[in-house]
């Protein structure tokens, strides 16, 4: 039995965007003249929240299963729990401290205990499903028959979870991820006429979509199955989108989204995309390339969007403070990644069977 790389690099990605979020804002950073680790013997908390104890524990809940997940079939059983509750603790000790050097966040004692007792729980429901999930279940049956073999495939699949994740963001275009102007607070582009904005959203979906419609091609095992693949994942991304605007929003807010130039790239991006899948290697992997890259540019020149304006000017971010940076960040760097992706695809010779 092999292990699995796909629940490798789900764990290296969720480490990531846990100590991301656990820093967020990165900003401020200073020494107050204490020791990092001060917060361990202070007492608890006077004053906790339901909302804090649920959020620190199923935090790391993934963590502990995709630990777990990444550890088989080297270690399974007691040793694969007790080494993901190990590292849970040794990463949320971690975080905690470098939180005593942002004035914006505050440590805990407790917020590490809940840490450890979520990354239990998730080590334990991995320990028990990992023979199943990796060897016989059905997502391991799916894996291997839609998809084609090799750490490569499983990298596009992370890539095609986080993109899905930038969905998650109420402030993004539709599929137009890649705006730099948050993480480098550069001010949007002036207001224009409606038509004008009408006609950057549109482009910008349509470009990102047959991106995201190459990418799946690359992973899909050999058929026409990526079309099926490409119907499936927008309907999810669309699915999320609005899950995301009816939770985070109000709820006369949950189609907003669906702004005229929002229709008129999905739906020319669909029918590009179709088109697209077609080409032949090269002409695809170029033409992913450039229509990346080319959103990019189109979104960080994108006017203010009229629709969404009012509604996020009274938008109250609350808890979701830190989630929301997540996203933002996700949704920055998410079109560098895939043009990594695809420029690491068109360099080895396994992908000539691949997009032939």
């Amino acid at each position: 039995m092999r292990g699995s790389p796909l629940a490798r690099f789900l764990l290296l990605v969720y480490v990531l965007l846990v100590a991301y979020a656990s820093l967020y804002p990165l900003s401020g950073w200073s020494d107050a003249g204490l020791s990092a680790f001060a917060f361990l013997a202070a007492p608890w908390p006077r004053y906790l929240t339901t909302f804090d104890v649920v959020v620190n524990m199923l935090a790391y809940v993934p963590y502990g299963f995709l630990c777990v997940l990444a550890l088989y079939p080297r270690l399974t059983g007691f040793a694969a729990v007790a080494v993901a509750g190990l590292s849970s603790a040794a990463l949320a000790l971690a975080l905690e401290a470098a939180q005593s050097y942002l004035p914006a966040r505050i440590e805990s004692n407790l917020d590490v205990a809940f840490n450890f007792v979520g990354a239990l729980l998730g080590a334990l429901s991995g320990a028990r499903l990992a023979p199943w999930l990796l060897q016989v279940g059905p997502l391991r049956r799916l894996r291997s028959s839609a998809f084609t073999p090799g750490a490569a495939a499983d990298l596009g699949l992370v890539l095609l979870g986080l993109w899905l994740f930038t969905q998650l963001n109420p402030a993004m275009l539709l599929f137009g991820v890649g705006d730099l102007r948050d993480l480098f607070a550069a001010p949007g582009g002036p207001a224009r006429a409606a038509e004008l904005f009408v006609s950057i959203e549109a482009m910008t979906a349509g470009a990102n979509l047959v991106a995201v419609a190459v990418i799946v091609s690359a992973i899909a095992a050999p058929g026409e199955r990526e079309r099926i693949m490409l119907i499936v994942l927008v309907l999810a991304a669309l699915a999320v989108k609005t899950a995301a605007f009816a939770i985070l929003m109000r709820a006369e807010n949950v189609f907003i989204w669906l702004t005229p130039g929002a229709l008129q790239g999905l739906g020319a991006g669909v029918l590009a995309a179709a088109l697209a899948l077609w080409l032949p290697r090269t002409p695809r992997l170029v033409l992913a390339a450039v229509l990346l890259m080319a959103g990019t540019v189109l979104v960080n020149l994108a006017p203010p969007n009229p629709y969404l304006a009012a509604s996020l000017k009274v938008w109250q971010q609350g808890h979701f403070l830190n989630f929301n940076g997540l996203t933002r960040l996700v949704t920055s760097v998410w079109p560098f990644a895939a043009l990594a992706y695809i420029i690491y695809l068109s360099s080895r010779r396994e992908a000539i069977k691949i997009f032939e």
